[in-house]
């Protein structure tokens, strides 16, 4: 007879993405679509850009493992050594704020002195690496606040 361990109640599910995508997803629509946010994107330099997307992750971390004091990252399933959850939670911050620029043409509309392909697509990097501190926050507490 095999026994099996009970099912932890904390198991990543397709649900927790969908969760942190609302979270995401809400918290990101008001920073991508202002002005001053794309300005102020333009002129972070790269090692700022660098260190927003660390914060990023340092905030997700945070949120994830050393908040809520009842997930164990240990007993979550890994892809290459990382949870998977914080790999969703990362995919859902920045791919929420790249989404939701592309999908509302912030880039042209806030870059139209851009005098490169390039320079676009650099700048809307480092905006959405902007909006992905505000993303995060709101992927990460609904998924803490809502996962069972």
């Amino acid at each position: 007879m095999k026994l099996r361990r009970p099912r932890s109640s904390r198991r990543f599910r397709p649900a927790d993405s969908a969760q942190q995508m609302v979270g995401g997803f809400l918290l990101a629509g008001p920073f991508v679509v202002t002005e001053e946010v794309w300005d102020l994107a333009g002129n972070m330099s790269l090692l700022q850009t660098l260190a927003t997307v660390g914060v990023v992750f340092g905030i997700g971390y945070a949120t994830l493992y050393k908040a809520d004091t009842k997930r164990d990252q240990e007993s979550e399933r890994n892809i290459a050594g990382v949870p998977l959850r914080f790999l969703s939670l990362m995919a859902v911050s920045f791919g929420s704020a790249a989404i939701l620029a592309v999908l509302f043409d912030a880039p042209d509309t806030f870059l139209e002195s851009a005098d490169t392909n390039r320079e676009m697509v650099l700048v809307t990097f480092k905006t959405v690496s902007l909006s992905s501190v505000f993303s995060v926050v709101g992927a990460a507490t609904a998924d803490s606040l809502f996962s069972r």
